[in-house]
């Protein structure tokens, strides 16, 4: 399994994110041809105490790197990526993984 990780940091309004988040942007990305899965954290706090530099987090789950790369040429995806540097763009950190097992 590839996946997509979104890291956004705090936002100012919290209320304002999560209502954008839920209710607009999560429903446009689960709409992604070949999306398997999509799991969403709210990062509650770290180890050493305190909220941490994350608020949330997103993995969206591809079979491969290629259904990934096939995956954001479609207008679904475009249409997630126009929105959340809309709304996020300077809380996100996007990244690519592959799960390890071991």
């Amino acid at each position: 399994m590839v996946k997509m990780i979104a890291l956004y940091k705090h936002p100012e309004d919290i209320e304002a994110f999560d209502e954008h988040y839920f209710n607009t942007h999560s429903p446009i990305t689960a709409k992604i041809p070949g999306l398997r899965d999509m799991k969403v954290t709210r990062v509650v706090g770290n180890p050493m105490g305190g909220k941490g530099k994350y608020y949330l987090m997103c993995e969206m789950y591809y079979d491969s790197h290629e259904s990934l790369k096939e995956a954001m040429k479609t207008d679904e995806a475009k249409a997630s990526g126009k929105d959340v540097m809309g709304f996020a763009g300077d809380l996100v950190t996007m990244m690519i993984g592959e799960e390890v097992d071991e």
